[in-house]
């Protein structure tokens, strides 16, 4: 069996023969930036990247999906990433900012699933939330006698009586994180579309304490969950993974986020992880080519890739193909892929 160094000589041996011959280049180090969510993953790669090859490990920034997004698309020039991470998909309206500032062809790279976990720690009873009770939790304005008013809950038992009596705590993400948007609109956006006392889906998540907004950094939403035993976190499933020790998941709508209930999307929130390249520094940033070649191979996205032991879950094989054969392509992204 060929041990780790050797198989990812390999998998960058094929990335290369993908890719086609390296050419000159403008500058001798990658830079990444964009989602938390994403950042384990990436960070493995680019780790394995600067160990195989002759190229220097890629810098890599967690900066949030909406945050990322913005540093990439400020403009074309080697001063700007080379590639973003995102834990939801690009927005119409960034994709029209990148094309104003110059950035206007994109490649869309879908690199596996994920579902955001509400999450305790271990020496809590089990807990079932749905999303309903998630969204009257957190919102900003929730409904009372027929009019929306500012939320007055602090308290689980307060939304509903079986619920525990536990102060509302809710350590999440960022307005700038994609797993912010993706809450927003796999929990709030969903469950009050049909709550009575709504009359439009409703995402203003609250300030006032109950949700306190934790920064980029997963791990910290983790330290702040095992300290805070009263409180739940927020974050992708990857982190559920890494620490099963010492947290567990709360369950939404009676499903317990598994990778098999993810990939499915049988689980209520889940969702798919993306990274973007900016095709024009493929042949202007040394190694471009070949990293990408190597986060999309088998041998780190496939069903026993080396990511799948890092929490990703992996896509159906049909659509790590596509990914591979749009990367060979150059596939470009289309703002009418966006709406």
């Amino acid at each position: 069996m060929m041990n780790k160094r050797a198989l990812m000589t390999s998998v960058l041996a094929g990335a290369v023969v993908a890719g086609g011959a390296a050419q000159a280049a403008d500058r001798d180090q990658l830079r990444i930036v964009g989602s938390s969510t994403v950042y384990p993953f990436a960070s493995y790669v680019a780790e394995e990247f600067g160990a195989t090859t002759e190229h220097p490990t890629p810098v890599i920034e967690s900066t949030g999906s909406g945050g990322g997004l913005k540093i990439f698309c400020e403009g074309d020039g080697l001063d700007t990433p080379d590639i973003t991470n995102a834990s939801r998909r690009m927005k119409p309206s960034e994709f029209e900012r990148c094309a104003e500032n110059g950035v206007t062809d994109i490649t869309e790279f879908v690199i596996g699933a994920d579902g955001i976990v509400i999450a305790q720690t271990t020496a809590n009873e089990a807990l079932n939330l749905s999303r309903e009770q998630l969204t009257l939790a957190v919102a900003a304005k929730v409904p009372q006698d027929g009019e929306l008013v500012d939320n007055p809950y602090d308290n689980w038992s307060q939304i509903d009586s079986s619920l525990p009596d536990r102060e509302i705590t809710v350590y999440g993400p960022p307005s700038t994180s994609g797993t912010r948007d993706a809450f927003e609109e796999l929990v709030m956006e969903t469950a009050t579309e049909e709550m009575d006392g709504y009359d439009e889906p409703y995402t203003t998540v609250r300030n006032d304490g109950p949700y306190v907004d934790s920064g980029e950094n997963d791990n910290l939403i983790v330290q702040k969950i095992q300290n805070d035993t009263e409180a739940v976190g927020v974050f992708g499933y990857s982190f559920l993974e890494e620490n099963r020790d010492v947290i567990e998941a709360v369950t939404i709508d009676g499903v317990e986020p598994t990778p098999e209930k993810i990939s499915a999307e049988a689980y209520p929130i889940a969702r798919s992880l993306f990274f973007y390249t900016k095709n024009s520094h493929f042949d202007r940033v040394a190694g471009m080519e070949d990293y990408v070649g190597m986060f999309l191979s088998e041998q780190m996205v496939g069903d026993q890739g080396l990511l799948k032991g890092q929490g990703l879950i992996p896509l159906p094989q049909a659509m790590r193909a596509e990914a591979r054969a749009r990367f060979e392509q150059r596939g470009k992204l289309k703002l009418a892929d966006l709406k």
